[in-house]
């Protein structure tokens, strides 16, 4: 399951700036929206520092009520089947 975490959080690194600039959000209204600092959104985006997995969730949630960047979620692969799954099932463990 962390292997599954980290590949996902990689990802949303990878395309942050896609996804936000496409969600027209600034790194600053960005960070408000999930709250983090500037400076952690700056971090993530130029690899300097590692994504949280309550970022990841919090960055998932913005992007997915978004209907501008909710299918390239999923065309990106943050948004996968297995996630889905394990999010829905976690009552279940």
């Amino acid at each position: 399951m962390n292997e599954m975490k980290n590949i996902l959080m990689e990802r949303m690194a990878d395309n942050l700036p896609v996804l936000r600039k496409k969600a027209e959000l600034t790194q600053t209204a960005l960070a408000e929206l999930i709250g983090v600092s500037k400076f952690t959104i700056l971090s993530i985006e130029k690899k300097q520092r590692k994504m949280t997995w309550n970022t990841f969730l919090s960055l998932v949630l913005v992007f997915t009520k978004n209907k501008e960047t909710d299918k390239m979620l999923t065309l990106f692969e943050i948004y996968t089947d297995e996630f889905n799954e394990f999010i829905k099932n976690r009552d279940e463990r």
